[in-house]
């Protein structure tokens, strides 16, 4: 059954108004031309969003009516929430070559075969892929419009997404890093409603404004130089191992992401999706079982 999606017909108005229009409010801006109107507008109340589009630039009302609209498309025509996921510890583990210890060397050599399929090199670092990642994005993306998330530079955050994603098929251009948000991480760069955003990520301190949408994982840490590893032992490189079959956490949060997918859209009438919180169901910030 198809649901009528409203929309204010005042913001339509004002988004297509006439090339020229002294009305205008210059509601989506790309390299300081107005979409609607287009007028060279010098500055914008609102934000950029370049890492979907360059130069483009959305004032505060179009950045609240694209959430609204994009989270009605997303639950009424895909039947999908949004999943905002880290990289660094949460889907991959890199290191610089030169501070692998003695006996994570052998690595290096296998990289270069091609034996190991979740090995790969950036520059001066080698990257591992965290068990199951693959198997993990795959499911996700049935049930999520997904965002990576990072804290590192733009060029090696775009690089690790085109490692574990080539086709683009999972992430799209949805890549924000340190060049979008060189502070804490926020979900005012994400494009949809935070009542049907879920994060997840290893470190709880990068999201001080958004502990609601927050699902934490453990810290995946492969290799021994790090400043994170406190464990005790040897590293799994150093073992030459990896987290076990009982101790796969990407496993257990998407076990616990298709649980908190059907909770949302199991109710009686379809038109309970405009009040659902996904907030409600995951009561962050929340450390799943075994995650």
């Amino acid at each position: 059954r198809t649901r009528k999606i409203d929309i204010d017909p005042e913001m339509v108005n004002e988004s297509s108004s006439s090339p020229g229009s002294s009305n205008c409010t210059h509601l989506f801006v790309r390299h300081g031309i107005c979409f609607a109107c287009k007028a060279k507008v010098s500055c914008v109340q609102g934000r950029p969003f370049g890492y979907l589009f360059s130069g483009l630039h959305l004032s505060h009302e179009a950045v609240s009516f694209t959430k609204h609209l994009t989270t009605l498309i997303s639950l009424y025509g895909q039947r999908k929430l949004h999943l905002v996921i880290d990289l660094d510890h949460t889907l991959i583990h890199s290191v610089r070559t030169s501070n692998l210890s003695k006996a994570e060397k052998y690595l290096i050599k296998e990289e270069k075969s091609g034996s190991r399929k979740d090995l790969r090199t950036y520059k001066d670092r080698l990257v591992k892929f965290r068990p199951f990642v693959k198997e993990f994005l795959t499911e996700a993306n049935k049930l999520f419009t997904m965002f990576a998330y990072t804290r590192g530079g733009s060029t090696y955050g775009h690089a690790i997404v085109r490692m574990i994603d080539p086709n683009k098929t999972y992430f799209g251009d949805r890549v924000i890093t340190r060049k979008e948000s060189s502070g804490t991480k926020t979900l005012d760069l994400v494009l949809a409603d935070e009542r049907g955003v879920v994060i997840v990520d290893d470190t709880l301190d990068a999201w001080p404004h958004h502990k609601r949408n927050l699902l934490e994982i453990t810290r995946y840490l492969y290799f021994r130089n790090d400043k994170r590893f406190k464990r005790p032992g040897l590293s799994y490189a150093e073992r030459k191992s990896d987290e076990g079959r009982s101790e796969r956490a990407l496993v257990y949060l998407l076990k616990f992401l298709k649980q908190v997918h059907n909770g949302f859209f199991t109710c009686g009438l379809e038109d309970e999706l405009d009040f659902k919180d996904v907030r409600c169901l995951i009561k962050g910030p929340l450390k799943p079982h075994r995650c």
